[in-house]
C-alpha cells in the first residue's frame, strides 16, 4: 500500500504540472500566454485578520480583503521597463451576493502610464534617458520617476457593462490613485516597505451603508506567495517519495523549505471593504472572482510616434480574456479544448462545464499512469461539484439560492482567525483536526491556505472520507442540479484515510506574509 501511495503522489503531481506553469492560474490557457499583463494568477477573498484577537474580534475583523494577482513570474531584474499594467485593459473584481451566479457589485480598475521624458543635456543636446528612473525614489509621484503609473477604481452595481458606475475616491476627494514603481533595487529605493506603504490609500466606497463606506486600496508589486517547486515537478517529480507524502519531511530533498518561484514577483490589486458593503438581504455568503478584459479591436501601429503606449490602437467592446475564482480549476479540471472558452465565460453559463467537474479526468489519468484504479467511485463526483460550484452546506452555501457556478465563496458570518492559528488545510484540515477554523479555503481563500494540498485531497476523495455514511457535509447531491447524486463516503475512496495525507512537497505555511493589509510580502528587489 505504501509504495502505491508513493507512486500515486508522484503521478498526481506530474499530471497537475502538465501544460501549466502551476501557480494557481499562471499561464493556464493557450491564448493568455500571449498576454501576460492580463493573466490573472491568484484570487484571495477572506475576512481580514489584521489585529484580530483569538476569538475573531477586534482589529479589521469587520472587513473583507479581496486580492487579485496579475502578470505572473516577474523576474525582479526585469528592467528597464519592469511590469506596469496594461492601460488598454480593464481589470475587475466581481461579487455575487444573492447566489444567482451573476455579479451584483464589480470593482473596475483602469491604469494610466504617464511618461515624463526626463532628459539629460549631452553635448548641448537635450536627450531623453532610456530608463524609467533618473535617480533615487522615495515618495509619491517621485520627481526621479520617468514613468508614473496611476489608476482609478469604479464600483459598478448590477450588470458589469450596463449597471451604474461611481468612482471610489481617496478620503479627501481625489479619484486618482498612485501605484508604486516595482522594486527596482535598493539603490533606487532604499526602503521599499516604507515606500510601498505610502501607496496604501484610505478610500470612500459609494453606495455602502452609512458608516461602512470606508476601506483601503493598494495596487503594486508583491512577492509571489504561491509555493511550488516547478523544477522538481517538471523533472518527473524528482524528489524522494517520503518528501512528497509526509509534510514533516519537506526538507528531505535538501531544499530547506524553499520553493522555485519564491524569488519572483506578481502585481496585486488589493481592496479592503466592509463586509456589510458586500452582502445583501441578510445573506452572509458572497461569491467572488476576478476577470481581465481587452478591447475587441487592436491595431498595431507600424510607425508609432514619440511617447508612451503608442505602438497599438485599441477600440471596440470589452472582451474578457482571463477569469479566476477558485484556484487550479482551469489547470486541472477544464479540458484543454475549453481552456480559452472558460477564460472568456461568465459563471451564469457554467452549466457548459459541469461534466468536467462531475466526471473529472484527472483521477482516471492517475489510474492509467499507475495501472490501477485509484479514482473515487462515487460518480458523478457530487463532492467536487458541491465544493466548487455551490458551496458546502453549513459552511459557505447561500441559504436561499445557489446556482451552480465556479467562483470563490465566502461566508462573512464566520469569524476570521489570526494568522498563527490558521489551519493550512482550511475547512478540510479543520474537520480532520476537530478544530475551530472554518475561515479558510474553500470558504474563501487566505494567503496561508495550502490550496494545492487541499485540491489533491479533494480530487482523491478526502472529503468523502470526512462526509462519511451520514452525509455529514451534504456531499451526496448537488444543490440546484436535480437527479445528480452519488454515495460520497469512505468506501468510495480506494485510498481511504490515506487520501488526506497527500502533500506536494512544499508547505504553504512556510511562506512569509505580512501581518496586515495588503498581506502579501514586499517584492523581491532587482538588486541588493
Amino acid at each position: 500500500m505504501h509504495s502505491r501511495i508513493h507512486s500515486l503522489t508522484r503521478a498526481c503531481l506530474l499530471l497537475l504540472a502538465t501544460g501549466s506553469a502551476f501557480a494557481s492560474s499562471h499561464r493556464e490557457a493557450p491564448f493568455i500566454t500571449t498576454s501576460p499583463k492580463v493573466d490573472g494568477t491568484d484570487f484571495y477573498m477572506f475576512r481580514s485578520y489584521e489585529g484580530v484577537a483569538a476569538n475573531g474580534s477586534g482589529g479589521r475583523s469587520d472587513y473583507v480583503t479581496l486580492i487579485a494577482n496579475y502578470q505572473p513570474l516577474q523576474g525582479p531584474y526585469g528592467g528597464p521597463n519592469y511590469f506596469s499594467l496594461d492601460p488598454n485593459a480593464l481589470y475587475e473584481i466581481h461579487i455575487d451576493n444573492n447566489g444567482d451566479a451573476r455579479e451584483d457589485i464589480t470593482f473596475q480598475f483602469r491604469f494610466r502610464n504617464t511618461l515624463k521624458s526626463i532628459p539629460l543635456t549631452i553635448g548641448g543636446a537635450s536627450v531623453p534617458i532610456p530608463l524609467i528612473q533618473a535617480g533615487a525614489v522615495s515618495g509619491l509621484n517621485a520627481a526621479n520617476l520617468n514613468v508614473n503609473e496611476t489608476y482609478t477604481v469604479n464600483v459598478m452595481r448590477g450588470d458589469r457593462r450596463k449597471g451604474s458606475a461611481t468612482a471610489v475616491t481617496k478620503t479627501g476627494g481625489s479619484a486618482t490613485f498612485e501605484k508604486p514603481v516595482d522594486n527596482i533595487g535598493t539603490k533606487t529605493i532604499a526602503d521599499y516597505p516604507a515606500y510601498a506603504a505610502q501607496h496604501i490609500h484610505a478610500v470612500t466606497i459609494p453606495g455602502c451603508p452609512v458608516g461602512k463606506d470606508q476601506g483601503r486600496v493598494f495596487v503594486g508589486q508583491r512577492a509571489e506567495g504561491f509555493a511550488v517547486n516547478l523544477g522538481t515537478i517538471f523533472d518527473l517529480v524528482n524528489a524522494p517519495a517520503a518528501f512528497l507524502l509526509d509534510p514533516a519531511n519537506k526538507d528531505a530533498a535538501g531544499m530547506g523549505g524553499q520553493h522555485d518561484i519564491q524569488k519572483t514577483n506578481v502585481t496585486s490589486l488589493a481592496l479592503e471593504v466592509h463586509k456589510d458593503c458586500l452582502t445583501a438581504g441578510g445573506e452572509p455568503v458572497i461569491g467572488g472572482w476576478t476577470t481581465a478584459s481587452m478591447r475587441q479591436g487592436r491595431l498595431l501601429n507600424g510607425n508609432p510616434g514619440a511617447g508612451n503606449d503608442r505602438a497599438e490602437k485599441a477600440g471596440g467592446a470589452w472582451t474578457q480574456v482571463s477569469r479566476l475564482g477558485n484556484p487550479l480549476v482551469n489547470e486541472v479540471v477544464i479540458g484543454l479544448p475549453d481552456k480559452d472558452r472558460f477564460n472568456a465565460s461568465q459563471p451564469k453559463d457554467d452549466a457548459q462545464f459541469l461534466t468536467y467537474v462531475t466526471n473529472p479526468t484527472l483521477p482516471a489519468l492517475l489510474g492509467v499512469v499507475l495501472g490501477a484504479n485509484v479514482a473515487p467511485i462515487n460518480l458523478p463526483r457530487t463532492d467536487l461539484a458541491t465544493t466548487f460550484l455551490t458551496g458546502i452546506t453549513g459552511v459557505n452555501k447561500p441559504a436561499a439560492n445557489s446556482t451552480p457556478s465556479e467562483m470563490l465563496r465566502l461566508n462573512t458570518a464566520i469569524a476570521p482567525v489570526p494568522f498563527a492559528m490558521q489551519n493550512r488545510l482550511g475547512v478540510a484540515g479543520n474537520a480532520l483536526a476537530a478544530g475551530t477554523d472554518n475561515a479558510g479555503f474553500p470558504n474563501g481563500r487566505r494567503p496561508k491556505d495550502d490550496v494545492v494540498d487541499i485540491a489533491l485531497v479533494a480530487m482523491l476523495g478526502g472529503l468523502c472520507v470526512i462526509n462519511g455514511d451520514a452525509d455529514a457535509l451534504g456531499l451526496n447531491s448537488v444543490p440546484g442540479v436535480p437527479g445528480v447524486t452519488s454515495m460520497c463516503k469512505a468506501t468510495s475512496v480506494p485510498l481511504g484515510a490515506g487520501s488526506a495525507n497527500i502533500h506536494d512537497g512544499v508547505d504553504q505555511a512556510t511562506v512569509p506574509f505580512l501581518a496586515g493589509f495588503p498581506y502579501l510580502q514586499t517584492p523581491n528587489p532587482g538588486a541588493m
